[in-house]
This record gives C-alpha cells, sequence and structure tokens, in this order.
C-alpha cells in the first residue's frame, strides 16, 4: 500500500506561514502495518501565532487536510507540533485527555473556611 508524501504535504500547508521556511523541522513516522502516520513538526517559536492563527483555525485546517488525504489513501495520519502546549495546540482527538483540565501554570485556587457571623 502507497501512502502519499506527508512531509511534503506538510511542508506545502506550513511554509507559507512561515518567514523562515528553513527553520522547519517534520518528523515522520510511519506503522506500514496499520497504515498509520505520526507527524510531528517545530520551526521557530516567535512564528506558532502564524501557524497556529486565530484560535487555532490554520493548525486546525492543515490538520484536516493531512488526515483527509491520509483517509483517501487508507491511511490514519496524527499531527502534533513539537514543543507545544496542550491547550495552544489544541487536544488532538487521537490522545486521552489525562489529569485535570487546568494548565499545570495556573494555581489551584484556595478554599477558605466559611466564618460564622
Amino acid at each position: 500500500m502507497d501512502s502519499p508524501d506527508f512531509p511534503g504535504l506538510v511542508r506545502f500547508l506550513v511554509e507559507p506561514f512561515l518567514d523562515s521556511p528553513d527553520s522547519l523541522r517534520i518528523d515522520c513516522e510511519k506503522n506500514v502495518a496499520q497504515a498509520k502516520v505520526w507527524i510531528r513538526i517545530a520551526f521557530n517559536g516567535e512564528e506558532r501565532g502564524k501557524v497556529f492563527g486565530r484560535g487555532g483555525r490554520n493548525i486546525q485546517a492543515i490538520r484536516t487536510i493531512v488526515r483527509s488525504t491520509a483517509t483517501l489513501s487508507g491511511w490514519s495520519a496524527y499531527v502534533d507540533v513539537y514543543g507545544a502546549s496542550e491547550q495552544e495546540a489544541g487536544i488532538s482527538d487521537h490522545r486521552p485527555r489525562t489529569g485535570p483540565s487546568r494548565s499545570p501554570s495556573k494555581p489551584k485556587p484556595q478554599l477558605r473556611p466559611k466564618t460564622q457571623g
């Protein structure tokens, strides 16, 4: 079963958002037996906002295109951004959510005992 050129597709979709396309790094891990591909991308941190877009729309569109292309070819594809927090990257639908739903950097609210009065 042949697979599409996933790294080439991701490069084609992401590079237009980057001021320095040379910073784009793509790691593509294929499991031919299960017809699955994991694609991890990394780029300069200051360009993160452009790639993600308002509300994560750009990165979600990129993921949708890659997944759709994979599905048409009989594959499953997962795209992750290296170094992105879950909130920033959007929780991927292939990862189960574990632990508290709050960001670890935010302190938990302290409970105060009720005072009678």
